[in-house]
């Protein structure tokens, strides 16, 4: 299941930095995360700060 980043985001840019196959967009107001890219690894919740990737449901 993909990730999907909440309203905890600070935009660091830590995700962005560690997302295996660049599925995370960081030219919006918060990052976001492409659904079809993303390939559920966890990479992204692993290494934010703030705790804003979260599973979708």
């Amino acid at each position: 299941m993909a990730y999907k980043i909440t309203e905890k985001c600070r935009n660091c840019g830590e995700c962005f930095k560690v997302c295996p196959v660049g599925a995370i967009n960081k030219e919006t107001q918060k990052h976001e995360i492409n659904s079809e890219l993303c390939i559920s690894c966890g990479s992204c919740a692993a290494v934010c700060p703030f705790g804003a990737p979260i599973e979708k449901e």
